[in-house]
């Protein structure tokens, strides 16, 4: 590299794939240095908060590299812009995903500029399972190598501007490699198992959680045929093809088969239930999205062939996307999907490339 290498500020998480980043990044040549966020103070003493914890493991692995940690506290934008809007979803009974919302308004947008005007950073990196190519001065968002551990899904907000800036060591390895080269380093983080759980919340019982926040509001849980067989504590404790924690057991007309969520009727504080996890309320056929986001920034009109996720670890499903006139898409799947939930996002794809996404504002039934 030239006589000044460029500056990258690592998030350093005291993760494993963080800590690996930041090595990487020093073998490329990079002047790198790492940035602990701290984004939740709410109920910092509990011991699920691992925050204080996760701060020593960061600053082990920078002592070890020999460089240095800074520290920022991003609590109350990740109060207004990530949990505000996370709690009003599950009160209009949809089911949003923190991760893609934190990614977005933290780690690519208050951290990214930190970085920038603050320390003085020409990028950023971050532990992400992504790469990045450059194809005609615009940078585009590709999956991880690793196809197990690919995060694209979690990033597709990103707009080609941000994704020039932010560099992904990881992207071009496996994960049992990044954990082989923490171990060679002697890093602390080598077999610390991967975080879980509501991005930079920690691991915690969610009911419980859920319930401080927002008041229960139990009502009826009915089945596709509308006889009532039990009480939910509140619909924002389910989510479509649910199974577990339904508290209703037995047999309807002789059938063994689990009862699963398959709808809920927000209006009037219904959970909808039926036999079997391919029950036909529970497949769609197709989806409406809003709040676009194009990795290219380009508006979307007309048609277009690719593939989607409408869940993470999810396999690629083909689609036809069709531009709605209301900045809304259609988008209509080759075959039939189960739980196709409402708050979540649908990612696109194209081969490798990720195009972008949105959130499921309805899901079109395969039955109505």
């Amino acid at each position: 590299m030239s006589e000044n290498p460029k500056k990258v500020i690592v998030g350093m998480s005291g993760g494993v794939d963080s800590s690996v980043s930041a090595w990487l990044l020093q073998q490329q040549g990079y002047q790198v240095e790492g940035l602990f966020m701290k984004n939740w103070e709410e109920d910092d003493g509990e011991e699920y908060c691992t925050a204080a914890a996760d701060l020593a493991d960061a600053q082990a692995v920078c002592d070890k590299l020999g460089i240095e940690l800074h520290t920022v506290n991003f609590a109350a934008e990740y109060w207004d812009n990530v949990f505000e809007l996370f709690l009003e979803e599950y009160k209009a009974g949809r089911t949003p995903n923190p991760d893609i919302l934190c990614n977005k308004e933290i780690k690519f947008k208050a951290f990214l500029e930190f970085a920038a005007e603050d320390l003085g950073a020409d990028y950023i990196a971050t532990g992400h399972y992504v790469r990045r190519a450059d194809v005609n001065g615009k940078s585009r968002l590709l999956r991880g190598l690793d196809g197990n551990k690919d995060q694209s899904y979690f990033l597709y907000t990103l707009g080609h501007e941000q994704i020039a800036q932010s560099l992904f060591p990881v992207g071009e390895l496996e994960k049992p490699q990044v954990r082989k080269i923490a171990e060679d380093l002697g890093l602390v983080t080598a077999k610390k198992k991967d975080s879980t759980g509501i991005c930079f919340i920690g691991e915690r019982k969610f009911r419980d959680f859920l319930g401080r926040y927002l008041p229960a509001q139990p009502g009826k849980i009915i089945t596709v045929d509308g006889d009532e067989i039990g009480e939910h504590q509140g619909l924002m404790y389910h989510t479509l093809g649910q199974r577990k924690g339904l508290g209703i057991g037995g047999t309807k007309d002789g059938s063994e088969d689990p009862w699963y969520v398959v709808d809920k009727d927000v209006e009037n504080n219904v959970l909808i239930v039926a036999q079997g996890h391919e029950h036909p309320r529970l497949m769609s056929v197709g989806l409406i999205a809003q709040q676009l986001h194009w990795v290219d920034r380009e508006p979307f009109t007309g048609t277009l062939r690719c593939t989607v996720k409408t869940r993470y670890r999810q396999t690629d499903i083909p689609c036809t996307i069709n531009a709605l006139d209301d900045d809304r898409i259609e988008v209509i799947f080759d075959e039939s999907v189960a739980a196709v939930t409402p708050g979540q996002s649908a990612v696109f794809y194209s081969g490798e490339v990720c195009l972008g996404g949105g959130i499921i504002e309805q899901r079109l039934p395969l039955t109505v």
